[in-house]
């Protein structure tokens, strides 16, 4: 019998039971997964990368996304730190290296596709999986939107669709998977004008990685980011900048996730069975604090618009006396003058007539 997401809510009270009363559960899986030997692997040379954002672009079109608020040849989303969401799957952020302010460094971040995944040894009904291609695949049939995968990825990567409110997901990088099946490039790769990104057996992408480096010693570190972090993984980087400096974790070590979570699944059917109340909790609080914010953001702007507007009336009421009272006195001055004149008129004849 199948786990599905509406038999997994309905055990929610349950679990919840089981915590009160102190009862023990048990891990469904601590099997550890190996990778496989043959699988394919993609490198980010990250001193080719010129920000355009070309691969972005390319993961929305193959994956069929909602188009971002702006367009992708906008580059000035560069000026802000981004990370992948429920509908971007990769982004590019920018990074200004004091040592190298000259030229900006360019990073693509996305699901690293570990070989042994910590979303996959956290996922108690194995929604996750390691394909022997190399991608991370979810499964969405059997997914009952625990989102302990969020928790567990050490690259926090996964994303929730939280406004899908009938059937939501848990949104990632999927290498291309259904593309790499057919033969073809992951549309990243594909799309790259400077061949920034590499595609391949994950053998043949190290080798390519070692001899660039032993290649050009000055323009590369002399280490590849996901050989061995985490247990390795099959999204690889190169780079000529530490790479704590463009944002990414030097602090995992090569243990893979399995051997680390193992213990702490024992009690993944407890935990589980609260994480979405306490998440949609958290949810339910940030959308009230939005709403909070945007009310007060509102009537801060009503309130400057009936300042501006008082403000508007009374200079406008000036002006309308101003230009009243230069009317009225323009008036008087012309009626002196055409009473001066008609007496200077009448004193002229007078003195015409005297004259005869």
């Amino acid at each position: 019998m199948s786990l599905t997401r509406r038999r997994f809510l309905g055990w929610i009270g349950a679990a919840g039971a089981s915590t009160v009363l102190g009862r023990s559960a048990n891990a469904s899986s601590t099997v550890h997964f190996k990778g496989y030997a043959d699988s394919f692997a993609i490198l980010h040379d990250i001193t080719l990368c010129v920000g355009c954002r070309a691969c972005e672009a390319a993961c929305n079109k193959v994956n069929e996304l909602p188009p971002p608020e702006l367009p992708f040849k906008d580059l000035t989303v560069l000026n802000q730190k981004r990370r992948t969401t429920a509908k971007a799957f990769t982004v590019v952020n920018r990074f200004e290296i004091e040592k190298n302010s000259k030229q900006p460094v360019f990073v693509k971040k996305q699901c690293n596709h570990c070989l042994e995944p910590a979303c996959a040894s956290a996922c108690f009904v194995k929604a996750f999986k390691k394909t022997p291609e190399g991608a991370v695949s979810y499964d969405q049939s059997v997914c009952v939107g625990c989102r302990y995968c969020m928790v567990a990825c050490p690259f926090e990567i996964p994303a929730y669709e939280y406004d899908n409110v009938f059937s939501p997901r848990v949104m990632k990088c999927t290498m291309c998977h259904p593309r790499i099946l057919k033969g073809q490039l992951p549309g990243c790769v594909e799309a790259c004008p400077k061949e920034a990104i590499s595609f391949g057996k994950r053998k043949d992408i190290l080798n390519i990685a070692r001899e660039r480096i032993m290649k050009h010693p000055e323009r590369y570190l002399d280490h590849i980011y996901g050989e061995t972090e985490m247990g390795g993984t099959s999204w690889l980087y190169i780079s000529g900048t530490p790479f704590k400096q463009t944002g990414m974790r030097e602090d995992l070590g090569i243990t893979p996730a399995p051997e680390l979570t193992s213990g702490a699944l024992g009690a993944v059917p407890i935990v589980v069975g609260l994480w979405p109340v306490l998440l949609t909790g958290i949810y339910a609080i940030s959308q009230r604090k939005e709403k909070v914010s945007a009310e007060e953001q509102a009537l801060a702007v009503a309130e400057a618009v009936e300042k501006t507007e008082v403000k508007a009336k009374q200079k406008l009421a000036g002006e309308l006396e101003k230009a009243r009272k230069d009317a009225q006195k323009d008036k008087d001055s012309a009626i002196k003058q055409a009473v001066k004149k008609a007496l200077d008129e009448a004193a002229s004849v007078k003195q015409e007539a005297s004259d005869v």
